[in-house]
């Protein structure tokens, strides 16, 4: 039973060697344990220092990795779906969407992000953020658009109320892409003078939902650690 197994979550650390660290992909398996309700160790592990047991226990890895009664899991996908699968009804809520539309959404902003953030040449910056502006452009409509069984409530909605992705619940694609919607807001607005626009108000109302939620808000990295990860990362013009 899972209510008996111990389970361990090793994640990054921060530049402190114990705070959270910044990682989009860490913070993701973080909120999926907070939001399950299960018991379970949290290990920050600082990689400027990783001690021998951890290579021991995922050699060749890197966090985030999950000690399930004392086997290792290292691809975040496959724990992900191996905690949906455990970690099931009743005893723990189930996280996976409805609707297929919901885990794509938004599954190029980040890379469209990147490349945005690394860019070096004054003349591509331009056409870079409009790329990044149209991927938020479409996650928008989406958060916008009402849902099947929003239109079953009310055949006249046409903006949908709802708090996620899926509905007014946390589901798997939120953990992945709020993550990353938190650090593009951040690293944008501190490096490049540009945030995610106001106007955007399905992305807006998104991300403030998600502010109030203790699953996400616990797992965040601090502002400054995003910002001292990123400062490596972000390419001054040339």
């Amino acid at each position: 039973m899972a209510e008996n197994s111990k389970i361990e979550l090793f994640i990054k650390a921060s530049d402190d060697g114990e705070s959270v660290g910044n990682c989009p992909f860490c913070q993701r398996l973080f909120m999926i344990l907070m939001y399950k309700g299960v018991p379970f160790t949290l290990t920050t592990v600082d990689m400027k220092r990783a001690p021998e047991v951890l290579k021991d226990l995922a050699p060749g890895s890197q966090p985030p990795f999950l000690l399930y009664n004392g086997e290792v899991k290292t691809d975040t996908n496959k724990i992900e779906e191996f905690l949906e699968e455990t970690l099931k009804p009743p005893s723990y809520p189930n996280m996976t969407p409805k609707y297929k539309e919901s885990t794509s959404a938004g599954n190029d902003v980040f890379l469209r992000f990147s490349a945005y953030i690394k860019n070096q040449v004054p003349e591509n910056d331009d056409s870079l953020q409009r790329n990044l502006l149209r991927s938020l452009l479409l996650l928008d409509r989406y958060l916008q658009t009402p849902l099947p069984h929003e239109l079953a409530a009310d055949r006249n909605a046409t903006v949908s109320r709802r708090k996620f992705l899926d509905g007014d619940n946390l589901t798997l694609p939120d953990c992945n892409l709020l993550p990353k919607l938190h650090i593009i807001n951040t690293v944008c607005k501190h490096y490049r003078k540009f945030g995610i626009p106001k106007d955007l108000k399905g992305v807006t109302s998104y991300m403030s939902h998600a502010a109030e939620l203790k699953e996400f808000k616990y797992t965040c990295p601090n502002v400054e650690e995003i910002l001292l990860y990123y400062r490596p990362v972000v390419k001054q013009m040339k």
